[in-house]
């Protein structure tokens, strides 16, 4: 079984930043499945079918910083090994409108990555990096991904996040590998 993990802040005022696209893709996949959500180890729990495999997913409302409380609670609750677990996530090193599925790694300064691993104990997660790129000169990286995609990403976020739900599915239809075969640096 599957854990699919949208990462992101569970207020309302960053429901459109950059750092919460992790949520939205999660979304996208509870809303194709129709699955229903209830709270549970500290985040949003959905159970449901996708590609025909019982999935959990996973939005944890303990702020990015502390996501891997509430994923690790999940995944030991429910058995679920680290390769099975998918982290969807924002990452700076990506261009907007691409993809890369990554398997393992570090945190790359990720506050929400580096809380899973330290959580599970383990880098061996798998990973779907949804690119945000990188600021404009001069601004921090963190007011980056705090802050909201303008009106032209605002356009293309809708592909970008099927693309994202895409690959979630094809992980857990077809496995990591053909996955990452068919959409690492995938553009819209």
């Amino acid at each position: 079984m599957f854990l699919l993990v949208g990462l992101g802040n569970p207020e309302p005022r960053y429901a459109a930043n950059r750092h919460n696209v992790g949520f939205a893709v999660i979304d996208e996949v509870a809303r194709r499945g129709g699955v229903a959500w209830s709270e549970r180890f500290q985040g949003r729990l959905g159970q449901g079918v996708v590609s025909g495999a019982k999935v959990l997913l996973l939005e944890p409302l303990t702020f990015m910083n502390r996501s891997g409380e509430a994923v690790s609670a999940a995944a030991k609750f429910f058995k679920v090994r680290v390769d099975e677990t998918v982290i969807v996530h924002d990452e700076m090193d990506i261009e907007f409108e691409r993809l890369q599925l990554k398997r393992d790694g570090g945190s790359g300064g990720h506050n929400g990555l580096r809380s899973v691993e330290s959580s599970l104990g383990s880098p061996d997660f798998l990973r779907v990096r949804v690119g945000v790129g990188r600021p404009p000169p001069r601004w921090d990286p963190a007011d980056w991904v705090l802050s909201d995609f303008d009106a032209g990403e605002r356009e293309k976020l809708p592909s970008v996040i099927g693309l994202a739900a895409d690959a979630c599915q094809a992980i857990v239809e077809r496995g990591m590998s053909a996955a990452m075969n068919q959409y690492n640096r995938r553009v819209v």
